[in-house]
């Protein structure tokens, strides 16, 4: 069995866990939320907006803060959603495991013991600025 073979082992296991499982339902929830989706496109059109109103040589200060004050209201709105809410949780938690996967397996490509192998852990402080790189 080659490496495309296993890795689509591997992929038919991810769609298994139970993580990918509640993403999966949590992204079908978003995305068949009426009133989510319209402020979600809502959300698009006042950004638009506000990028054609800041590209303007003679832009109006005023507008601009209106745009993104609205523009904040339906950030938050949208962010808040029980639907979006759980999509976050769930893509957090598939995230994880793809971070743990990719860590094992760049560590194999480093020559560590694929049988022992473990992911890396790291401590993410939140602030880029003190960090030597992603992980």
């Amino acid at each position: 069995m080659g490496i495309i073979e296993t890795t689509r082992i591997l992929g038919a296991e991810v769609q298994k866990d139970e993580r990918f499982l509640e993403f999966a339902k949590a992204k079908l929830a978003v995305d068949n939320d009426e009133a989510l989706q319209k402020n979600i496109g809502e959300f698009n059109i006042i950004r638009m907006n506000l990028e054609q109103e800041m590209a303007k040589e003679d832009r109006d200060e005023e507008k601009i803060k209106e745009i993104n004050e609205n523009l904040r209201n339906i950030y938050t709105s949208v962010m808040s959603s029980d639907a979006m809410l759980k999509f976050n949780t769930a893509k957090a938690a598939l995230d994880a495991i793809l971070n743990d996967i990719n860590s094992m397996i760049v560590q194999c490509v480093e020559g560590a013991d694929p049988q022992t192998v473990e992911p890396e852990t790291h401590s993410c402080s939140g602030s880029c600025s003190s960090c030597g790189g992603c992980h």
